[in-house]
């Protein structure tokens, strides 16, 4: 009777072990490139669950109050699909260089999600770019 215990107990705790969570990105950068102060800086990253078990992110987080993650609430469920938004604050006019850490329950329970780009400012031209005319096409 103690061996049928124990033998069911490593059972279930083996079970338990191997359904776990695995989180997978579609891609771990996004380039903004070159975009206009205030333009729309919102932008998803999209991931699946490819492991056997619910997925459920605890935490994003970025480097900054300039770049706001925002995580699905609910559990994304095997094979399920979801996203987590980003919005970066255009109105800086700077090189875009920033970290979100994603913070789950899954195989890798922490990865690093990144964006880049350049915000300019259009008002803030140089002179030849406002004097774009040659002298020859006077």
């Amino acid at each position: 009777m103690k061996n049928l215990f124990t033998f069911l107990f490593v059972a279930l705790f083996s079970f338990a072990v191997s359904a776990q969570a695995k989180i997978e990105f579609k891609q771990t950068t996004i380039d903004y490139g070159t975009i206009e102060k205030g333009a729309d800086g919102l932008r998803t990253f999209e991931f699946t669950n490819t492991g056997d078990a619910p997925l459920i992110i605890s935490k994003a987080s970025s480097t900054c109050g300039c770049t706001v993650p925002t995580p699905p609430k609910d559990p994304i469920m095997p094979g399920e699909s979801g996203s987590i938004d980003v919005k970066y604050d255009t109105k800086r006019v700077m090189p875009i260089r920033k970290t979100i850490t994603v913070v789950s329950n899954a195989v890798t329970p922490t990865v690093a999600l990144k964006i880049k780009g350049e915000v300019i400012d259009p008002s803030k031209k140089s002179v030849l770019e406002k004097n774009s005319k040659s002298v020859m096409e006077n």
